[in-house]
């Protein structure tokens, strides 16, 4: 299989790590990857993005095997992907799980009784993840991407599709 060098992004750190967090924020779902070890685990969870904090939170249900997989490989992966506009993010960092009734309630939306009947229900656990790094491929969109691959297909000179950019957070 070719191997293709990864596009450069014209972002600088700082703007790049702002499409990040903002991007994560946009999208909001987004698969949760856990180690078992010795499988990949990955479930769609809803994020509740907080730069101001440094944190991604997810609201869970106390018995579930990903709790368990955390405890014992705390380090995760996030992706979250906007097809429609060609837009990705993965943000990876460690995770940890507490029972902060505090931070749930905080964070409890009305959406969430779709799982729960109020965020006093003793069945929600927080998952807290401190992200370390974190990549994003973003697209100037469909369009403009597609438009990009084609001339590129007639041309043979290398698409431009948007920004590629991966930095420490």
């Amino acid at each position: 299989m070719p191997q293709h060098k990864e596009q450069k992004s014209d972002l600088s750190r700082e703007e790049a790590i702002d499409r990040i967090w903002q991007l994560a924020e946009d999208i909001d779902m987004c698969m949760f990857v856990t180690w078992d070890g010795e499988y990949t685990r990955a479930r769609p969870l809803s994020a509740r993005v907080h730069r101001n904090e440094n944190a991604i939170f997810f609201l869970v249900n106390a018995e579930s095997a990903k709790n368990g997989q955390l405890e014992r490989f705390p380090k995760v992966t996030m992706a979250w992907s906007n097809n429609s506009s060609y837009k990705y993010v993965t943000i990876s960092g460690h995770a940890k799980v507490t029972n902060d009734r505090s931070k749930i309630e905080q964070l409890w939306e009305k959406t969430d009784e779709a799982w729960w009947d109020s965020a006093q229900d003793p069945e929600i656990r927080l998952i807290t993840v401190a992200p370390d790094e974190a990549e994003l491929w973003d697209s100037p969109g469909k369009m403009v991407a597609v438009a990009k691959m084609v001339m590129s297909a007639i041309t043979g000179a290398k698409p431009d599709v948007g920004d590629n950019a991966k930095v420490e957070l």
